[in-house]
This record gives C-alpha cells, structure tokens and sequence, in this order.
C-alpha cells in the first residue's frame, strides 16, 4: 500500500448542502494529474448540482444505485450494457463527435456500438465476411480517400453487422467463432469490395436494465438498417461510423443517435452481369457503394482544438486547452 503523505485540508466536520461540495474539490485536487483533478472537480460540481436541482430523494438515489448494479452485473465478454447505456443516453454520440471532429467533406463518425470485438478474421478482396444463408447477398464497394482526394492505401477496415434476424454472432449461446464480420485491407487505389448480406432494423438487446429503462422512459429500442465500418491507418484519425438504408422505418428515431444524413444511402441492385458472375453474385442481387474520406491526426488535432475553445467560450467556462482538453487556469 503506497504511504500516504498528508496535506492541509480543511476539517471535514459539519459539512451540508451547502460546503459538501466545495469540501469534496478540495480533497479530490491532490492528485498530480491537471487534467485529473480538472475532471473530478467539474464531475462533482455537475453530480452535486444534479442532486439539488432535482432534490433527489434517498430512494431515486438507491434505485440509481441498484439500477447501476444490475448493469454491471449484466456485463460480460460479449455483451457492455455500459457502452448500451452511453449509446441510448446520447453520450457516446456527445464524445465521438468531441473527440473526432471532421471538417468539410469528411465522413462523419458514429456510434460504435456494444458489439464491436476484436477477433475478427482478416479476408481478401471479394471475399464474403458472411456465412452461407445468414441473409441476402449484397455485394459491398468503398473507396477511401483523403481530404485532397488522394487515395489511401493499406488502411485496415473492420466491418461487422447482424444476420437477416437482425442478431449479432455474439448474442448467440453456441457461437463458434466471428460471422458476419471481417477485417479487410484497402488496395493501391484505396479500394475495397467484399461480400456481406443486406442490412436489417433489429432492436438493441432490451432483456437487461437497459432495456427496462427504455421502457419506462415510453422508447422504442430499435435501431435502423445499417452497417458498421472502423478504419484504422498509421497517421489518420480513427474513424468509427456505419452505413445506413434509406427509407428504413427507424431511420428517424433510432434508439442510439447514430444516424446522421450524410450516411444514408440509397440501396442499389447489380445490373452489370459481369460484375455480377466476377463475384459469383446473380444479377438483382444487392449493391452497396460509398467514398469514404478520412482526416490525418494532424487535421483532427487543429480541429478539436479549435472546437474546445470555441465551446468552453460559449459556455463561459474558464480553461486552459492543452491538447485538446480543457484543464484549471494556471495562474
């Protein structure tokens, strides 16, 4: 155990409504981390104006507390009702945006889910992520190219979506290995094409704490049509965001904020019979295309930067943004 090296702070003696607060600042702001103690101290101010605002009763306070419970205890190697949770209170839509601005003609980012893994097989070009009769053939082509138009080459792209009953393969008891998922490598002309199955609505899993929350606040828990897409490349902000069909019945009102115009497309059907029979595909089958553009760690960097001072200012908050992150005024 690390010894404990005492500090003055004020006596925490007779604290109410009205010192707690500032008591708690104090004795949260010893760590050597600026951003540390920037964090807690706004964290605390905000939980505490919460609970004066809403003069939150002991029992809206212990069915919070057994209500984060239960999420927890949900929580396994395949299913985060923690990410759920972020995802339907809007938060993770809130933090990809902070954290991934895009300037015009960039593609937008989007939520990345509770399903994402991290063992998803690697495929060729043509290849399908897909195993037979998981839904209806649909052939994928992307570009990917930077803010100047220039191809990229070698970025690696993860994609993963449901089986035509709109369910994951890590929402199955007896799964064997990744479906309907797969990690694919752009070629020299920042091209990739595979094969996958057109994308379904689904409902987002409603059988744990999530879900009953849905329930009470009158929410429906379905997710609109789509296709998850991450893109990872040495040099290149990350770009976590799906594909979306128009016309579907929750493009709206999707239970998670993840839709956002420019993603929507309008499905196609292969009409070129070569094409078609290059991908052992039947003409009528499914088409998917979009370009994909990325922004470079450097472009993000000026961004977020410029974002962050321009939203503490509108806020009126008083802050230092280093890298990005907003930490207390040095004197």
């Amino acid at each position: 155990m690390p010894e404990y090296k005492p500090v003055p702070l004020p006596p925490l003696r007779d604290l109410n409504d009205d010192n707690i607060t500032e008591n708690t600042i104090i004795v949260n702001n010893q760590s050597p981390s600026p951003r540390l103690r920037y964090v807690f101290a706004r964290l605390v101010t905000h939980l505490h104006d919460f609970a004066r605002e809403t003069r939150l009763s002991s029992d809206e306070w212990m069915a919070a507390i057994e209500f984060l419970t239960a999420v927890g205890q949900i929580c396994s190697e395949t299913r985060q009702e923690f990410i759920l949770l972020s995802d339907v209170m809007g938060l993770s839509c809130l933090v990809d945006v902070m954290n991934h601005p895009k300037p015009a003609g960039a593609t937008s980012g989007t939520v990345l889910g509770p399903f994402h893994t991290h063992d998803a097989l690697e495929f060729s070009q043509g290849e399908s992520i897909c195993s037979e009769g998981k839904g209806e053939p649909a052939l994928v082509s992307i570009t990917i190219k930077d803010t100047a138009g220039r191809p990229i080459e070698g970025v690696a792209v993860d994609i993963w979506e449901t089986d035509e009953t709109g369910h994951y393969d890590t929402q199955y008891a007896d799964r064997e290995g990744p479906d309907c998922r797969g990690i694919l490598k752009s070629n020299e002309k920042g091209e990739i094409v595979f094969k996958a199955i057109r994308p379904v609505p689904y409902p987002i899993p409603h059988d744990g704490p999530v879900g009953k929350l849905l329930e009470k606040l009158g929410r429906h828990p379905y997710r609109p049509s789509h296709m998850h897409f991450k893109f990872d490349k040495p040099g290149y902000d990350e770009l976590v965001t799906s594909l979306y069909l128009r016309g579907d019945p929750y493009e709206t009102t999707d239970a998670v904020f993840g839709v956002k115009s420019s993603l929507i497309l309008d499905l196609k059907k292969i009409e070129d019979a070569e094409l078609a029979k290059t991908h052992d595909l039947k003409v009528d089958d499914y088409l998917i295309t979009y370009d994909f553009v990325l922004v470079t760690d450097e472009e993000a960097k000026t961004l977020k930067i410029k974002n962050a001072e321009e939203a503490l200012k509108k806020l009126g908050v008083t802050a230092l943004v280093v890298e990005g992150l907003p930490i207390d005024a040095l004197d």
